[in-house]
């Protein structure tokens, strides 16, 4: 199970407490349980504290998958969508294809569709053009492991995004649970990215858009680093830079609060 996802801490926050309860009582459904509700609940506190920064009439810009599909409930980037659009807050979502896989084509596009949220589905390379031509009030991913530096790991393409918005002066939000914060990688360089197999990018469905034995790359993730990401939204708070400090402030004995 680890090696399954090197970048993703999740997994392995998640492994490490099930070791422990094996260690101590062997009760694993109980532990399995409870972090399947702890995390419905840091959806919804997660979504409570984004959509505080979304202003009315948004229109919010989205990468990959990050709703119930993908978590145990709201989600974390689209559990703020979702509440800023129930507070009637949010316009509009452009969701992002995200190639190669096409997470947002095929699983972010019908949970937009499934809530009856406005949406527009835009292929990754149309990015800079929206930002540039339309109003774009903020782009929100999701996180798969975040430096104590605050450097953020997510899905490929990310990166990118977070270059366009700093260009563009457009608040960039990354939404991950205090799990996925790794205070054993001091900045990104310390987060190992998984390199996928290279047909996701030569194959859609199985079938092939290139020539025969073309050699292809498929890192999955990248790493943006802090200076790029205006606030970090997590079940305890939503923080801004310096993340090298105020990361900090989400410890367990800290109270609740936007910092």
């Amino acid at each position: 199970l680890l090696a399954a996802r090197p970048t993703a801490v999740n997994l392995r926050w998640a492994v490490e407490r099930m070791r422990a309860v094996v260690d101590v009582t062997n009760d694993v459904e109980k532990e399995a349980m409870s972090i399947e509700e702890e995390d419905r609940v840091a959806n919804q506190r997660m979504g409570e504290y984004g959509a505080a920064l979304i202003p009315t009439g948004a229109v919010m810009m989205t990468h990959c998958n990050t709703g119930s599909l993908a978590t145990a409930g709201l989600g974390t980037a689209f559990g703020v969508l979702w509440t800023a659009y129930q507070q009637g807050k949010l316009k509009k979502v452009m969701a992002t294809e995200t190639r190669p896989y096409l997470q947002g084509a095929r699983l972010t596009a019908w949970e937009l569709k499934n809530e009856k949220i406005p949406f527009e589905l835009i292929t990754d390379n149309m990015a800079a053009h929206f930002m540039k031509t339309e109003k774009i009030d903020g782009v929100i991913v999701g996180a798969d492991r975040i430096a104590a530096n605050g450097d953020t790991a997510n899905k490929i393409g990310t990166y990118s995004l977070a270059v366009l918005a700093k260009q563009h002066g457009i608040p960039f939000y990354v939404a991950a649970p205090t799990s996925t914060i790794d205070l054993r990688a001091a900045t990104g360089e310390g987060i190992p990215i998984e390199e996928r197999s290279s047909e996701e990018v030569t194959h859609i469905r199985g079938i092939s858009i290139a020539p025969p034995n073309t050699k292809a790359r498929h890192p999955a993730f990248d790493v943006t680093p802090a200076e790029f990401i205006t606030s970090i939204i997590t079940e305890r708070g939503a923080v801004m830079p310096p993340f090298s400090k105020t990361l900090s402030l989400l410890a367990p004995n800290v109270p609740l609060a936007i910092v």
